[in-house]
């Protein structure tokens, strides 16, 4: 099953996507999440009945999850992506942290900061946990509490990324945590999202092109290594790092401009696409 996140009068709503429309369900995925609810019977039950159907294209897309309670993010979880920053495999992930304030929706303009012009794009699997995850969980048992996968681009300022050892301010600038704008529930996937090809393409032309399995610490390890240290909520989510090709480590760097358009597609789960504007 699939679903979205859309704004109705400036709020965040949760629908279910049925073919090239949305059926509106409930008012927040992370809410609903929380309570428990049945979200693929409300979903079944809503394309079954007469409910008024809103066209997919006419909507103005919210972050996927628009307040996540966490939002983890790895870094160099391919290993050709760490060999093209110069770094060997890392033998623990590298994990950061994104703010609600750096998410934005499909559709909505990325933010090229005034205060660099080293604007770079990461196509990235996102991981919607669905129920609380116990503390020192097996990797056996992890993926039993993920709700589902999604498209994210972890969008870098790469000179303040650089600043400090560690990436939190470059990772964290206002507009540039592209989120969505389909989920795709994990039953309809192979497990932990194996398998599926993952691009970026920047005005059309393909810059990322991998492999999900590709993947240094996949979804389950992932979600293990996690629970040894912090519980993990209904709608926290984990963004499963980026693979070969960005921007800062081509000759010459490319960098996102005003005016570009940048998508990220993972197959069977969408494309994520934002236009990049100047702040301000």
């Amino acid at each position: 099953m699939r679903f979205t996140t859309y704004l109705r009068n400036g709020q965040p709503r949760l629908a279910v996507v049925d073919g090239e429309h949305a059926i509106d369900i409930a008012d927040d995925l992370r809410a609903e999440l929380t309570r428990g609810t049945d979200l693929a019977a409300a979903g079944r039950a809503a394309i079954a009945s007469g409910a008024p159907r809103l066209p997919l294209a006419s909507l103005t897309f919210a972050p996927l999850v628009p307040e996540p309670g966490k939002t983890i993010c790895l870094g160099l979880n391919y290993f050709d992506h760490a060999k093209e920053g110069g770094r060997d495999k890392p033998e623990y992930p590298w994990f950061f942290y994104r703010g609600k304030s750096s998410l934005m929706g499909h559709g909505q303009p990325g933010l090229l900061p005034k205060a660099s012009a080293k604007f770079d794009y990461e196509a990235e699997l996102a991981v919607v946990i669905g129920r609380t995850v116990p503390r020192h969980v097996s990797r056996a048992d992890a993926l039993q509490y993920v709700f589902g996968y999604t498209c994210f681009n972890d969008m870098s300022v790469r000179d303040f990324q650089k600043r400090t050892p560690q990436w939190t301010i470059g990772k964290n600038f206002d507009g540039t945590g592209g989120f969505g704008p389909v989920l795709v529930t994990a039953d309809e996937l192979a497990p932990g999202a194996t398998g599926l090809r993952i691009q970026s393409r920047l005005n059309g032309q393909v810059m990322q092109d991998a492999n999900t399995s590709d993947m240094i610490f996949a979804v389950d390890e992932t979600i293990a290594l996690l629970a040894e240290c912090m519980t993990l909520e209904p709608g926290d989510t984990i963004i499963m790092g980026t693979p070969a090709g960005v921007g800062q480590a081509r000759t010459p760097p490319v960098w996102m401009k005003a005016g570009d358009t940048v998508e990220i597609e993972i197959d069977r789960i969408g494309v994520l696409r934002n236009a990049i504007v100047a702040e301000g």
